[in-house]
């Protein structure tokens, strides 16, 4: 009996020493990331200590910066900049302004709009002007039958498809823009887009 003791004793002290202490475990759980606690929380005890490649990733998707977002945005710019403005086109030999939002949301972030303005500004949250954030969209009433959209890119800076100039960067307090300027909207939160650009980038 004294030995069954003595071994029931011994578990304890290892079981014990393989925890952190009730204040340890309080402050792993305020800095712990939800993402990562999920995954690992489904592990065995064995398996927690060698992290998934699945954790890795998602710890790295947690981690992204929405810098990105930024910069695929300008990586867009650089690919469409000079493309004439044409009523309906969908391509780099004439597009119009949301066809163009269309590709670039596709092709940064894999994330798919619609085809017209009237139905793009239904999509996602609206959001005030001055908390405007890179990826937003931005919708115009100028004089005549159209609205415009342009994407948000930071700094002030809109990229969009004039339909006098083709696609380029454009001052959102420019006089023209800033008179016609309407509203904004956030097709999707700011991590979750800036989390598509890696995957879009490791696709």
């Amino acid at each position: 009996m004294f030995k069954r003791m003595t071994v029931g004793l011994a578990a304890a002290l290892v079981l014990a020493g393989c925890s952190a202490s009730p204040q340890q475990q309080r402050v792993n759980a305020q800095y712990s990331l939800p993402l990562v606690a999920q995954q690992t929380q489904s592990m065995s005890p064995v398996s927690s200590r060698r992290p998934t490649s699945q954790v890795v990733h998602n710890f790295k998707l947690a981690q992204v910066s929405p810098v990105v977002i930024r910069e695929a945005l300008l990586d867009e710019h650089e690919r469409w900049i000079g493309t004439p403005y044409t009523l309906g086109g969908t391509s780099r030999h004439g597009v119009d302004c949301s066809s163009l939002m269309q590709h670039v949301f596709t092709e940064a972030f894999s994330l798919n709009l619609p085809r017209t303005t009237e139905e793009q500004v239904q999509e996602g949250d609206w959001v005030s002007r001055s908390d405007l954030k890179a990826g937003d969209l931005v919708f115009f009433q100028p004089p005549g039958p159209y609205r415009h959209v342009g994407v948000y890119v930071g700094d002030g800076y809109f990229l969009h498809a004039s339909s006098s100039q083709g696609v380029k960067l454009s001052r959102l307090d420019n006089v023209y823009w800033g008179r016609y300027y309407w509203q904004a909207r956030r097709p999707m939160e700011r991590t979750q887009l800036a989390q598509r650009v890696t995957l879009a980038r490791e696709g």
